[in-house]
């Protein structure tokens, strides 16, 4: 649960390094492969995992995501799945946090109170609601809260001083910090303006901060590693599960995803360490 998150930020923290969040879709490209590329992802290093809920209108991803869910739906992928295979990993795995990463509407079809407590006895730890703002989501916020969860709340570039310290009020596990103003896998924005908006939304928050939202390469992930509490990893993920389905080996997603997860661990864990020795 919410002890989850907090006991692997502070593990990192005294490890003198960021988290690694990763991103995959669930049911993406069909369940049992998603299951085995989240568990991959997990052996490969990753602190963190957020595991998207296939939406028909993903309107904060871009490209990469938007194909991944549109995968997952035709694979069968839900809520519903997507808790079922958030369980499925908890039995393998008690440690790394999962958060939950989708959108208001199905949730709210299934039910603020069946969704947090479905949520919570699948093994999830907290949940990043993309279209619900701090002004509509107490209800919601009020049933996870009930059940250990966290709720995860976003900050953009251009969130202000009192903007911030309205998503502060309630948030809980971290903060992620969207690095553009825009959609997923939409580039990065310039790294002081990300460093000045990452530490004021610790300093109102008193939360830590992940920062997401385009980070692709290892070394991009270094260097918001040595500003952030946590680099979140998507887009480039969700690109090797596209690659082994267009090559027509939809499994081997599961071999290239911890590949590249394993290069992004290192640069993240790495990175504080490497700056010290220059």
């Amino acid at each position: 649960m919410t002890d989850r998150i907090s006991a692997t930020f502070a593990a990192c923290r005294k490890a003198n390094r960021a988290a690694f969040v990763g991103y995959l879709m669930a049911a993406d490209p069909d369940i049992e492969t998603s299951l085995g590329n989240i568990k991959a992802l997990a052996e490969a290093g990753a602190d963190i995992i957020e595991l998207g809920a296939p939406f028909t209108d993903p309107m904060a991803d871009g490209p990469s995501v938007q194909r991944a869910a549109q995968r997952a739906l035709k694979a069968g992928g839900s809520l519903s799945v997507t808790l079922d295979i958030a369980r499925r990993f908890r039995i393998v795995n008690a440690t790394t946090p999962l958060v939950l990463m989708g959108y208001a509407n199905p949730i709210h079809r299934m039910g603020y109170s069946a969704f947090a407590r479905t949520a919570a006895q699948a093994g999830v730890d907290g949940v990043i609601t993309v279209d619900l703002p701090p002004e509509e989501d107490a209800p919601l916020r009020t049933e996870l809260a009930a059940h250990g969860l966290a709720a995860i709340r976003l900050a953009t570039p251009t969130t202000t001083e009192t903007r911030m310290a309205r998503i502060a009020d309630g948030a809980s596990g971290f903060v992620y910090y969207v690095s553009v103003a825009g959609v997923t896998g939409a580039g990065v924005g310039a790294e002081a303006d990300i460093s000045a908006g990452v530490n004021q939304a610790r300093r109102l928050s008193n939360l830590p901060v992940a920062v997401g939202f385009g980070v692709r390469t290892p070394d991009q992930a270094a260097r918001f590693a040595r500003i952030a509490d946590g680099v979140v990893v998507g887009s480039a993920l969700v690109d090797e599960v596209r690659a082994a389905v267009d090559a027509g080996e939809a499994a081997s997603s599961v071999k290239r995803i911890g590949v590249v997860a394993a290069a992004l661990s290192e640069a993240i864990s790495s990175a504080r360490v490497e700056r010290s020795v220059r």
